[in-house]
């Protein structure tokens, strides 16, 4: 086992990796909670939705563990479970049985992209200088979500954002947490991301901020009124607003899962000369995690960026993929427990490995103007807009802009020019 994990080479241990799988299930365990709330509101079961959602987690991260020895958890997306319900049910009116073929479709236009290795190529061909921005970006993003979950920022309606009430028992609970994680990081205590969620859960039931669970043991909800609708309805796809829906679906999702994916292995020192090890294989697996989720009956499933909070915890193999999904499985029966993995919990690992993830910056070459411009693009429309996919797009159509400014035109790979031009067409038609 540890030789097929390359534990060695990795410099790891199983109880380094296991508290790593534990810390990053933790920290998307919400998934589990949220996900189903936000596809009921398109008319899908809820019940069906959080079987779904589960084992469409333990199928990709599984593959993505054992196929490309990444230490990175896989489950449906937020930003498109949203795009889903709100914007092609709700709002374009679509019924959710065919919006859930268009993630199909989606899906398994991504496995063609991943076995013909496109993905693999492209992301190969992004700029060094990019995928630092594109690592750091999501940090500040990431860090924005746990500061934005746990209250400690809150919308106003003057300045956008606005320091919210400290005061209030969720909000103080994830401060403590915050002091508590930092002081533990800074005392170099191995999990310490892990513990730091753990005391904040404790204190949260102590102080009555947390709810105690009512049971430990929860029946598993049957899947049967979403499984396999997909296949009923690929008659309905053949319209230019599903062909919409498709194109978003797979464009976002791309995008997403190759920021996520740069980050993560940049964080956990995989990257080696401009290049990620088992990016295919990576890609791969997410994508068919997402055909998988689709029949089985939830939205197009993504890397999950909180996946970093484990890489910090000390996760650098597959066999952290391996220990997360068991824990997915395990949250089959268990769910009820997960009510004490609250937003406050969670909030304070999300701002320290956004922390970490955010020092990429530090080797962006900052003194070259036509360089510093886009990466800084890339990094503030991230938190700025909500969204990893939009930040890559504007750095990628202003990495041309300033490098022809600049007449070095001949250091850009050409792919580099047809995603700008793509990225342009999708700002200006899709969105």
């Amino acid at each position: 086992m540890k030789q097929f994990f390359q534990f060695l080479d990795r410099q790891t241990t199983y109880r380094q990796e296991f508290l790593a799988g534990i810390t990053t299930f933790l920290s998307m365990a919400y998934i589990l909670v949220v996900n189903p709330i936000v596809l009921s509101e398109a008319g899908m079961d809820k019940g069906a939705v959080f079987t779904a959602t589960a084992v469409s987690a333990i199928i990709g991260t599984l593959l993505i563990g054992i196929l490309a020895n990444y230490p990175i958890g896989i489950a449906p997306s937020m930003g498109l479970n949203s795009f889903f319900t709100y914007s092609v049910v709700i709002g374009m009116g679509i019924p959710w049985q065919t919006a859930l073929t268009g993630v199909f479709i989606s899906g398994v236009l991504f496995v063609l992209l991943s076995i013909f290795k496109i993905r693999e190529k492209i992301i190969e061909v992004i700029p060094q200088d990019l995928k630092y921005a594109i690592g750091s970006g999501i940090g500040f993003f990431i860090a924005f979500i746990g500061l934005k979950n746990s209250g400690i920022v809150v919308a106003n309606s003057a300045t956008f954002v606005s320091l919210g009430n400290i005061q209030s028992g969720p909000t103080l609970l994830a401060v403590v947490g915050f002091i508590i994680t930092v002081i533990l990081m800074v005392k170099n205590v191995r999990g310490a991301i892990f513990y730091g969620m753990v005391i904040t859960s404790i204190l949260g039931m102590f102080f009555g901020i947390i709810d105690k669970p009512k049971a430990i043991i929860g029946g598993i909800p049957s899947l049967e009124p979403t499984f396999g609708v997909v296949f009923m309805q690929l008659g309905d796809i053949f319209s230019i607003e599903l062909v919409a829906v498709v194109f978003t679906f797979l464009f976002v999702a791309f995008f997403d899962t190759a920021g996520t994916l740069i980050a993560i292995a940049n964080q956990a020192g995989l990257v080696k000369d401009n290049k990620i090890p088992n990016a295919g294989r990576a890609l791969l697996a997410d994508a068919s995690a997402s055909v998988a989720g689709s029949v089985l009956g939830t939205s197009t499933t993504a890397s999950f960026i909180e996946s970093s909070a484990g890489i910090a915890a000390g996760g650098r193999t597959g066999f952290t993929s391996v220990v997360i999904s068991g824990m997915f499985a395990i949250a089959l029966f268990f769910s009820p427990l997960l009510s004490i993995v609250t937003s406050e919990v969670t909030a304070p690992a999300l701002i320290i490995v956004g922390t970490l993830m955010a020092s990429e910056v530090r080797h962006i070459k900052w003194e070259r103007f036509e360089i510093a411009i886009p990466a800084f693009v890339t990094i503030i429309m991230m938190p700025l807009t909500y969204g990893v996919a939009t930040g890559i797009g504007l750095g990628f159509i202003m990495y041309p802009i300033t490098m022809i400014a600049m007449k070095k035109q001949k250091e850009i790979s050409p792919i580099v020019y047809v995603l700008a031009l793509i990225f342009i067409a999708y700002f200006a038609f899709v969105i």
